[in-house]
């Protein structure tokens, strides 16, 4: 088989292996469809739990209603769907890898979905209570907090994604070190700018309040730690942590 052949058929199997992720997120919702009104009530929990007695969220379009819970039922059905998305990705690549790869790189695969995935739950169930009560608790007399679905739903997911990526930190740090990027030596020395990023990051991306910010930023701080532990280990034998 010459080398246009080759890439021909690379070009197949990677069409083949999008389909298959693309069926996987549409059977996920379809079967998410009828509960999306239910999931996204259980997405609000957080901040309706904050609100004064009666409070309430509204929707400002006049498609919103529609619209955001099914938003939220793809994300669902996408997380849900995340496993066999991924063993897609890895059956198109795996081929292509030496056996020492494999056995690097799978364990890494499964790692970042748990990490990313413990990071949303991470958001959900101790960042939202703390960030909604400040901002339901700072609200001026005769203020009533009634925030519209669609903003809620792009405030959460900016959330998620913040930690969610946040905690792939440690699989970073691994993955750069195996790759010859950056020493285990290197990653103590520059520690102190990498606590000083986490804060500015927790700053960013988290609503004015200090203990939400400590939240995003000093989890940071402990996962860049935990990435040199396990760099130590797995990166260089000659290397170890202080």
């Amino acid at each position: 088989m010459d080398t246009s052949d080759t890439f021909i058929s690379h070009l197949i199997e990677l069409r083949d292996r999008l389909l298959r992720i693309v069926a996987g997120i549409v059977l996920a919702f379809i079967c998410l469809f009828p509960f999306a009104n239910k999931i996204y009530s259980l997405l609000a929990n957080p901040l309706l739990s904050q609100l004064p007695q009666g409070g309430q969220m509204i929707a400002t379009a006049v498609t919103t209603p529609f619209f955001v819970p099914m938003k939220v039922a793809m994300l669902a059905a996408f997380v849900i769907s995340l496993p066999y998305t991924l063993y897609q990705i890895w059956a198109f690549i795996a081929p292509g890898l030496y056996q020492h790869e494999k056995r690097f790189a799978a364990p890494m695969v499964v790692l970042s979905t748990l990490l990313f995935l413990i990071g949303m739950a991470f958001a959900y169930f101790l960042v939202f209570p703390v960030v909604f009560g400040f901002i339901a608790g700072t609200a001026p007399e005769g203020v009533a907090v009634m925030t519209d679905i669609g903003n809620y739903l792009d405030f959460v997911i900016t959330l998620f994604l913040a930690f969610g990526i946040a905690f792939e930190v440690p699989v970073a740090v691994v993955i750069l070190v195996r790759m010859g990027m950056v020493n285990v030596a290197t990653l103590k020395e520059i520690r102190s700018y990498v606590i000083v990023g986490a804060f500015v990051a927790g700053a960013i991306l988290t609503p004015p309040d200090v203990i939400s910010q400590f939240m995003l930023a000093v989890p940071l701080w402990l996962l860049y730690e935990a990435g040199i532990l396990a760099a130590g280990f797995l990166g260089s034998k000659s290397e170890s942590y202080s």
